[in-house]
């Protein structure tokens, strides 16, 4: 737990991606690769991840000022930040409000698995198949990307700065499929088999909200987890797929 550092603390992963509905496609048509040009950390929102983000906004907006969002950390990715600006476009006053972009709020990344369904991993790389099978996705690191555990590494890092300049702040970040999860691995001091049984479960919906609110104790508890009420509020549909260059869960 951070012991120090934020009055509130929202998590929200991104709206729906161009890139989930790609892989949708190829994983419903059984293609070895996700069919889309961009690099990941260019794939922008759906037209639906749009109205999500909008949606989560309108939600922001009809707290109190006094409960609203003072800050905001982003992952540099375009999804994340289409997310936090149309978000941001909700709120009275969002337009003077500060998008701080920080590159460890970026999702894992995946190597030479980019792009790649779970037919095509088994289909190119059968021993890197096997390898993750046997060692978890939480200690496997493909050629080229990251464990879960490097995930942590780099949030590590973020939380302490978090702690450190945002004392007695509402700080709102915007994220990923995994850097949400491990965000609470971390905040909830969770283990290997705890954070992968959570991970199990289902992905983590777009545009879900996860919170965590300073007792009266001083203590960052969790209020909220994957929160959806916003959208369904407001109509829009709910979509939990992972990133598209993620395979699917073993």
């Amino acid at each position: 737990m951070i012991k120090d550092g934020p009055a509130q603390l929202w998590i929200v992963r991104h709206g729906q991606s161009a890139g989930n509905v790609a892989r949708d496609l190829a994983e419903a048509s059984g293609a070895a690769m996700i069919d889309i040009a961009f690099r990941d950390v260019d794939t922008p929102l759906s037209a639906l991840g749009e109205e999500q983000s909008v949606a989560l906004g309108g939600w922001f907006a009809a707290l109190p000022p006094s409960q609203r969002p003072d800050a905001i950390l982003c992952s540099p990715y375009v999804r994340a930040r289409e997310t936090a600006r149309l978000l941001l476009a909700q709120m009275p006053g969002g337009a003077g409000l500060r998008v701080r972009v920080d590159e460890r709020l970026r999702e894992k990344e995946f190597g030479i698995l980019d792009r790649l369904t779970v037919h095509g991993i088994r289909q190119k790389y059968p021993e890197l198949s096997e390898q993750r099978g046997h060692v978890g996705k939480f200690y496997f690191r493909p050629p080229g990307g990251e464990s879960w555990c490097d995930v942590i590494l780099r949030l590590r890092s973020l939380l302490e700065m978090v702690a450190r300049e945002y004392a007695g702040q509402r700080l709102l970040l915007v994220a990923h499929q995994v850097t949400v999860t491990c965000v609470r691995y971390l905040l909830e001091e969770l283990d290997e088999a705890q954070v992968l049984a959570i991970d199990r479960q289902g992905d983590v919906p777009n545009c879900s909200v996860t919170s965590y609110r300073r007792d009266a104790a001083g203590t960052l508890a969790r209020d909220l987890v994957y929160f959806v009420a916003p959208l369904r509020e407001a109509g829009a549909p709910i979509t939990t797929e992972p990133d598209a260059p993620l395979a699917a869960k073993p």
